[in-house]
């Protein structure tokens, strides 16, 4: 049997880092490991307890969620995922930013929090669908069509040489918010087959997940994010 993920939780308010101890403390793959009420202890923490991931609140004491997850993905201490109570773009975007690897409303019912510190725990990005567009506008620049208002595709990027045909494929097919198992349905392939080349694209290109992945895919040009198939699925 594997180790639990290990699990850190940080929040200004005793109640809430509570009520996430009792739910995900009575799964046996995870063990919550400690608790931080403020950004500065939550990187202390992290430093000593060295969990697998933190949920982090952004709006604390002393140092907000934003900056701790900034500098606990700087030393590549944990894995982050953004807790608020607000479905804001700031807070995403900051926080994706700051390298969380996903975003979670404080709201999420309780089978949805513990399969997001499995999944991130995994190393996958949790990004809602109805949220990778927007993330997408704001973290990318350049823009969206020429004079005559048809999309503008940026120059092929140096960084896409290193990868084969089909890995170039399946990285256009996650940057439009494809899942393992719709790319395989769309390539034909088995879902083994897919996560493979997913291996592949992060290896060669340094991604740490989906997220960095979607970014990267707009950024190099590999998208037109006027392109009418451009629309995330779910």
């Amino acid at each position: 049997m594997s180790a639990p993920v290990r699990v850190l939780l940080v929040d200004d308010q005793l109640l809430v880092r509570s009520g996430f101890s009792l739910i995900l403390s009575v799964e046996d793959d995870i063990e919550v490991i400690g608790q931080a009420s403020d950004g500065e202890e939550a990187v202390r923490l992290t430093r000593e307890l060295r969990p697998d991931v933190v949920l982090m609140d952004v709006q604390m004491p002393l140092m907000d969620g934003i900056e701790a997850t900034r500098r606990i993905v700087a030393d590549d201490l944990a894995r982050v995922v953004i807790l608020t109570t607000f479905d804001r773009d700031d807070y995403v975007f900051a926080g994706l930013a700051a390298g969380a690897s996903g975003f979670l409303l404080k709201n999420a019912d309780a089978d949805h929090l513990i399969e997001a510190v499995r999944a991130v725990s995994g190393g996958h990005a949790l990004l809602a669908p109805e949220v990778t567009r927007r993330v997408i506008e704001q973290m990318t620049s350049g823009p969206l069509a020429d004079a005559r208002g048809a999309p503008r595709r940026a120059e092929r990027d140096p960084r896409l040489d290193d990868l084969t045909p089909r890995e170039l494929e399946v990285l256009g097919l996650v940057g439009r918010g494809l899942s393992n198992a719709e790319i395989a349905g769309r390539l034909f392939v088995g879902e083994a087959t897919v996560k493979t080349h997913l291996s592949n694209v992060f290896a060669k290109l340094h991604l740490r997940d989906r997220v960095q992945a979607v970014v990267l895919a707009y950024e190099a040009g590999l998208i037109l994010r006027g392109d009418p198939e451009d629309q995330p699925s779910g």
